[in-house]
């Protein structure tokens, strides 16, 4: 626990109430006035009374109030440690097919949608890390850059639709927009997450080529082929609504083993989105940040209870003035 002033060079001013206080005694002499007496022997025995002897309590309280006034202007704030800790965060892209064969309800509520709820789960997990977010199917763009913005990531994840761009599947084009997006941070690891439910058949870029990138600028590519072995449940509309028909699910997987193998990475088959989750759980616990940093988690600003004790104070004294302790001019 660490407790100060947001603002401690206000406190200074506590110098001033001293000052304030000699002054007041040695050359305000407006506030009770002489009365002259030729003399005073008849008063010397007569006890004062409670009145007399309080009279200077206004002034106490009003010097009071300008130290609890002078106090909160300075800010009184705590903090609480969580920990104490250094960080070296993980860059981290994922890479998400959205063609039209991942609307396929093998997944529920289907493949795309299964896949976005654990990536969305995995990014969050990840506080310190860079996270961006790269789409593809018959092209690839940048859905969000790299970023610890987690809740714009989280926002634009959810946007992802398919359709939004030419369908296909285009892995190569896919992989290299990730690759650009993260080859020249400095962070000392880099990784990719490449999730796709198809054979590569667009694109500019061949896989094993952009795989080979990946390598060279050492990003650690981990695939994932989604979908279920066999036939999967696939919604087609028809003139009499939404009708499913099962299609075949053809994964590459000897390209998505060869692209982990090539870049240190590993490959997965995902299933159902159990699976998926386990898979997205294993490849948080090999990538984990180094850490190395000091921080404080808990901030209170207790500047408010000041302020109302002052407020208080200053009420009782105006009240004092007005009416038990009132002088006439």
């Amino acid at each position: 626990m660490y407790s100060g002033f947001e603002y401690p060079y206000f406190l200074l001013l506590l110098l001033l109430i001293p000052l304030i206080i000699v002054y007041q005694y040695l050359f305000d002499k407006k506030e009770y006035p002489a009365l002259r007496y030729s003399q005073i022997s008849p008063f010397e025995n007569t006890p004062k009374s409670w009145k007399v002897r309080l009279r200077q309590l206004p002034n106490y309280i009003r010097y009071l109030v300008l130290i609890l006034l002078i106090i909160s202007v300075a800010r009184p704030q705590s903090y609480l440690s969580k920990d104490e800790m250094n960080v070296e965060g993980v860059d981290i892209v994922v890479a998400l097919d959205i063609s039209g064969s991942m609307l396929a309800e093998d997944f529920k509520p289907n493949r795309l949608e299964a896949a976005k709820d654990v990536a969305k789960d995995f990014m969050q997990g990840r506080k310190t890390d860079n996270i961006g977010l790269v789409v593809f199917s018959g092209e690839a763009f940048t859905q969000c850059p790299p970023t610890t913005d987690h809740s714009m990531l989280m926002e634009l994840t959810t946007k992802v639709e398919s359709g939004i761009i030419q369908d296909g599947t285009a892995i190569g084009d896919g992989l290299a927009t990730a690759i650009n997006r993260i080859k020249d941070t400095k962070t000392k690891s880099k990784t990719i997450i490449l999730l796709t439910d198809g054979v590569n058949n667009m694109g500019a870029i061949d896989p094993l080529t952009a795989a080979e990138i990946a390598k060279d600028y050492k990003i650690r590519v981990y695939t994932i082929g989604i979908g279920k072995m066999g036939m999967a449940p696939y919604p087609f509309q028809t003139p009499y609504g939404k009708q499913y028909q099962n299609v075949e699910v053809k994964i590459d997987e000897f390209l998505l083993k060869e692209i982990a193998k090539t870049t240190n990475g590993k490959y997965f088959r995902s299933t159902d989105k159990n699976s998926l989750q386990t898979i997205f759980k294993e490849i948080d616990s090999m990538e984990k940040s180094i850490i190395d940093v000091s921080y404080y988690q808990i901030k209170k600003d207790f500047a408010f209870p000041f302020l109302i004790s002052a407020l208080f104070l200053l009420i009782i004294e105006v009240i004092l003035r007005r009416t038990i302790f009132r002088t006439n001019p």
